[in-house]
Formats: structure tokens, sequence, C-alpha cells
């Protein structure tokens, strides 16, 4: 994985947590703990990753993140509410300092007119209360690829908290 550029933001993300004694939590759903694997790939990556959460069904939102179940009842799994919500809810159930939830449709099946293939919601929050959102749809482009560039997205999200 070394030299691959998930892997090379990983790292530079890792070298600024672990500098500010910052803990980063994971809530993953589509991604299925890509992004926790991902900086768990780095050395030395347990001064700063401290758990994360793969929370694929509702049930597992609801129970192990406190995501309300109304949120998930009116906006479903895969919205800007829900991924807020995961990311808060990763920092309330944890001593983590940074937070990054995704949800989304990684296809090849699952997607809908409204919500399609290729739909992901990425948030980011920090204990301070200031959280980060993006829609990304990537279209039907595979679902290793939608993981691939959501873990993208996601370190990037985690490193802009930082700034």
């Amino acid at each position: 994985m070394t030299g691959h550029p998930n892997y090379e933001r990983a790292e530079q993300l890792l070298r600024r947590t672990k500098a500010l004694g910052y803990m980063i939590v994971t809530a993953e759903s589509c991604t299925g703990g890509l992004i926790a694997a991902t900086l768990a790939a780095v050395p030395g990556a347990s001064a700063s990753l401290e758990r994360g959460f793969v929370t694929y069904s509702n049930e597992a939102k609801a129970e192990l993140l406190g995501v309300p179940e109304d949120l998930l009842r009116d906006h479903g799994a895969v919205s800007r509410e829900v991924a807020i919500a995961m990311a808060r809810g990763a920092l309330a159930h944890s001593p983590g300092h940074l937070a990054v939830a995704v949800t989304g449709i990684a296809g090849p099946s699952g997607g809908s007119a409204e919500k399609p293939v290729g739909l992901v919601h990425v948030a980011a929050a920090r204990r301070d209360g200031l959280a980060l959102h993006e829609e990304m749809r990537f279209g039907e482009i595979g679902r290793h690829a939608v993981q691939y560039e959501t873990v993208s997205v996601a370190l990037d999200m985690l490193t802009r908290l930082l700034d």
C-alpha cells in the first residue's frame, strides 16, 4: 500500500494528529471499515487511530452510534443528516477528538432515482462541535472505486478539520 495516494494521505494525516495528540474515530457503512484499515496500514497508527465502527445496518447505526431512529426513517440511511449524526455519535461513544462517517450506495445495485448508485454522504466532526459534510455523486464507477474514492474524501475531510 506504500506509495498509494490514500496511504500517503493517511500517513500525512496521522503525522499531524499525532503531533497534536488527537485521536481519530471512524464510523463506516458503505466502506465497511476501509477508512480505518487505510489508517491502520500506516506504521504507528495506534498513536492516533482510536477505534472504528462498522455500522452497515440501520440497527447498528442506532445501537452503536445513537443515530436517532426518526432521522433514519425520515431521511434514510444515505443522507446528510444521518452522516452527521454518525460522526457525532462516534465521538459521543469514544474518547476520540475527530470523527469521520460515511454512508452511501456503493452498488452495483440498491440505487434509486432519488438516491442513485455512487451517492455517498461523508461527514467529519470535531469534539468542539464543528462538523463538515460533503455529498458525493461518483456515478456507476464500480463498487471498489466508490469505496476507494470515498476513503480519499474522508481522509481529506479529516485533514480539513485540522486547518
